[in-house]
């Protein structure tokens, strides 16, 4: 059972993420302090409907399963491109300190 302001903190960083940007799962899991990405995955899909989803991919820059063309359209649509199905994490990873 995850927390309601665990559930709420990983929403707002999801939110926080801008166009033409993406995160990972784990990014999103450290920024949030929870316990492992599969959380923010979880969260994402069974409450993630408003939030910019497509924004969030593996670490290694490929989409979720099942999502792969429609994610990438929609990260294609930001200016994020990929290489095939996988995007540069280094060249498009949100950093908030940054961005």
């Amino acid at each position: 059972m995850v927390s309601e302001e665990l559930h709420e903190r990983v929403r707002e960083l999801i939110r926080s993420i801008p166009a033409g940007r993406v995160a990972s799962y784990g990014d999103i899991a450290a920024m949030a302090s929870a316990p492992t990405p599969r959380l923010v995955g979880r969260i994402l899909s069974e409450d993630g409907h408003d939030l910019p989803w497509h924004r969030v991919l593996r670490s290694n820059g490929t989409p979720a399963h099942g999502l792969a063309r429609r994610q990438l359209e929609l990260l294609r649509a930001e200016g994020v491109l990929a290489d095939g199905e996988k995007v540069s994490m280094r060249e498009y990873r949100w950093r908030p300190a940054t961005d």
